[in-house]
């Protein structure tokens, strides 16, 4: 059997299995690929170049045990694979933290930030870090900069320090483990970077088996998913520069957040899913509110 038909088949048993996407592919063709060419230690980017390639019994076997695990277990592929990619870049993930797929993670790759940052820009907190993967890529995105990178699981800290350590960050990036902003006391930063729980009750119930496997503490926001940004709105002010930014991802919560902050003037950030996803508030505009 030739890989592409190979895949073309592992393709129709997940949409025949019904299985949701989402974390890191849209459809079961993409999936299928990402399993095969993992587990045949091929590039994920080497489709074209290995379609025709013959695969032997056991190979088919494999890929068919892979993907058969996928079905039955609902985790998303990237728990079986221990990989994640964000912008071309790998991470290393596992239950202890959320599948990373941060639309901020293409506002760091695109420059969309990069008007709201200065030549004084040195101070980056990337809060609700999960695996690291937004600390990693804004350490790599502007190499004169620190980071440093909360979150409030152990778990999921010992995963980001797997992930800093891989890309040889430990001098740049620093993990802190704690509830919001309290590990930051004291300190103020030139742009916060945050994907934080956001998940409303109501979508919570609903999700797919694939996102319940994920550690709950990275989703739920609340009955309108907004327990965590009001807090962070509150708290920003004081841990935010002058001139500094606030980028937060809300994800489809956008109605919810209009509702509970109607009078707060934010810009909302383009992203391959559209304006509603991403948005960044100005310190200027944090202090004001906070003293309305």
């Amino acid at each position: 059997m030739k890989l592409i038909a190979c895949i073309e088949l592992q393709a129709a048993r997940l949409s025949e299995a019904g299985v949701s996407f989402g974390h890191g592919t849209a459809t079961a063709f993409d999936e299928a690929a990402w399993l095969t060419l993992w587990k045949l230690g091929l590039p994920l980017d080497s489709l074209d170049e290995h379609a025709e390639q013959d695969l032997t019994p056991a190979q088919q076997a494999e890929v068919q045990a892979l993907v058969g695990e996928r079905i039955a277990s609902r985790k998303p592929a990237a728990y079986l694979t221990r990989e994640a990619w964000l912008q071309g870049v790998p991470f290393y993930v596992d239950e202890r933290a959320i599948v990373p797929r941060s639309f901020i993670a293409e506002l760091i790759a695109d420059a969309s930030i990069d008007a709201w940052l200065s030549g004084a820009t040195e101070r980056v907190l990337d809060l609700c870090t999960g695996n690291g993967s937004l600390a990693v890529l804004a350490a790599m995105a502007w190499p004169d900069i620190r980071v440093d990178a909360i979150d409030l699981s152990a778990d999921a800290l010992a995963v980001a320090r797997i992930n800093v350590d891989k890309h040889g960050l430990q001098d740049r990036i620093r993990l802190l483990q704690g509830d919001g902003l309290a590990p930051a006391a004291g300190h103020r930063y030139d742009l916060i970077l945050c994907n934080p729980p956001y998940v409303n009750s109501a979508s919570m119930a609903a999700l797919p088996a694939e996102y319940r496997a994920e550690p709950e503490l990275a989703l739920a926001g609340g009955s309108d998913g907004m327990d965590f940004i009001r807090k962070l709105l509150a708290d920003a002010p004081a841990h935010l520069s002058e001139r500094g930014v606030l980028v937060l991802e809300i994800g489809n919560e956008r109605p919810y957040f209009e509702a509970a902050f109607p009078q707060l003037e934010v810009a909302w950030l383009d992203t391959s899913s559209g304006e509603d996803q991403v948005l960044l508030i100005t310190e200027e505009v944090l202090k004001k509110a906070l003293h309305a």
